[in-house]
């Protein structure tokens, strides 16, 4: 039933799951026009209508105000919350949106959807696409000053927790130094507004990923203190369903494969999001900063990652193998956590911090941040660690700058 809302859907999917049946999603008129018939526009129920989240409207005055007929540059354009910034940005009337990534085929195919989907817009509309990884200053710089950028939503950054635990020096690279390279173009070039994307990960990390996005969050708040011109935000939020980190993508590709499904922990819960959803937070959360500000979206209640495997595989038209019978046709397998990954994740530090903002969906929080001295102590040791490729120094440094950072041993993750 296309016509029904996202909460209605969910009710009905979560009932027909009891019935051992794949569970399809009718295709609207559209759908079949596009896809060359009935048959062909069927499709399996996708991972994000099992949440049951409403859409969040993008016609507000604070939208209007914040985007319309600005020139907005996005970096990591082409990975899966830049692109989505991206497309939601078109509903926003901007007058140029510059695309900054560092991957060419990422760049080219989000620029060739987005020149689609604004051939069809009543206004116009300057896509303009560049080249470049957001650790080359004179690049981003070169990039805001030709085009004239007004507002930066930065969005690059290393987010697979397992690869960046193995890589922590280049985590630390692109996440930090990128992060500082194109806050302080912003500061120096006076540019209206400057939006970090961040992630629940930065809370108490218990894994270099989040550290670095921790760190990245205490650059931002430190050049606010100085600014007079640049209003600075953050926006932290969880696992968004559909972009390359998360698990369920693999859970999926797991049950065509016939099993099993790999789940870490009985335990494991997560924040889960769609990423318009995310997205469309993001702009309105940027519209609201005052500068300074880190944005905590409401992301639901959390769920436990073995129990949406068990509804995936309901909804396909199998059962949940028993060891214990011997009945069912796909096994749900524990394997143990992964290096870095942690039971559940928190939103805040400081619980007690949030402030509501005009929408119900998005909290304003206060929480501590390092004084300029000790910004710049913290970064030079980042560089020096990178510079000496010394993953131990860049650990210990991390270990004393990141507030609630815990490396967790072998024997606590299979614990």
């Amino acid at each position: 039933m296309p016509s029904i809302d996202q909460s209605q859907r969910a009710a009905i999917v979560k009932r027909l799951a009891k019935l051992s049946v794949e569970v399809m999603v009718l295709p609207s008129y559209v759908d079949i026009m596009a896809n060359g018939g009935f048959e062909s526009a069927l499709r399996p129920v996708t991972p994000d209508e099992l949440l049951g989240r409403e859409k969040v409207a993008l016609d507000t005055p604070e939208i209007a105000k914040a985007y319309a007929g600005r020139t907005v540059m996005v970096t990591g354009a082409g990975g899966s919350i830049g692109s989505e910034l991206c497309r939601q940005l078109l509903n926003c009337k901007p007058a140029k949106v510059v695309l900054f990534e560092q991957s060419e085929f990422a760049l080219y195919a989000i620029d060739r959807e987005l020149r689609a989907l604004t051939a069809h817009l009543p206004q116009a509309l300057d896509i303009v696409t560049r080249l470049g990884s957001v650790t080359d200053r004179n690049r981003v710089q070169s990039v805001v000053r030709e085009e004239g950028v007004e507002i930066i939503l930065h969005a690059a950054a290393y987010k697979h927790v397992p690869l960046v635990e193995e890589n922590e020096l280049e985590g630390a690279r692109n996440n930090v130094i990128g992060t500082q390279t194109v806050a302080e173009v912003a500061f120096e070039e006076k540019i209206e507004r400057f939006i970090l994307i961040s992630t629940d990960k930065a809370v108490r990390p218990t894994n270099i990923m989040g550290a670095t996005k921790r760190m990245a969050e205490l650059v931002v708040q430190d050049f606010q203190t100085r600014s007079t011109s640049t209003k600075f935000a953050m926006v932290r939020f969880g696992n968004v369903l559909g972009s390359s980190g998360p698990v369920l993508p693999l859970f999926e590709s797991q049950i065509r494969a016939g099993g099993p499904i790999t789940v870490t922990h009985e335990e494991v819960t997560h924040f889960f999001m769609t990423i318009p959803e995310a997205s469309r937070l993001v702009l309105l959360a940027g519209a609201y900063a005052k500068g300074g500000d880190l944005f905590v979206l409401n992301m639901g209640k959390p769920q436990k990652i073995i129990d949406i495997a068990h509804r995936m595989i309901n909804l396909s038209g199998r059962s949940v193998f028993d060891p214990q019978t011997g009945v069912g046709d796909i096994e749900v397998k524990v394997i143990g956590l992964r290096p870095g990954e942690k039971l559940y994740e928190e939103l805040l530090i400081d619980g007690d911090s949030l402030v509501a903002t005009p929408h119900p969906k998005i909290m304003r929080a206060e929480e501590a941040h390092l004084s300029q001295i000790e910004i710049a102590s913290m970064m030079r040791e980042v560089s020096v660690a990178i510079d000496r490729s010394d993953s131990d120094h860049l650990r210990a440094l991390i270990q004393s700058r990141v507030e609630g950072y815990h490396h967790q041993t072998l024997d606590e993750r299979h614990a």
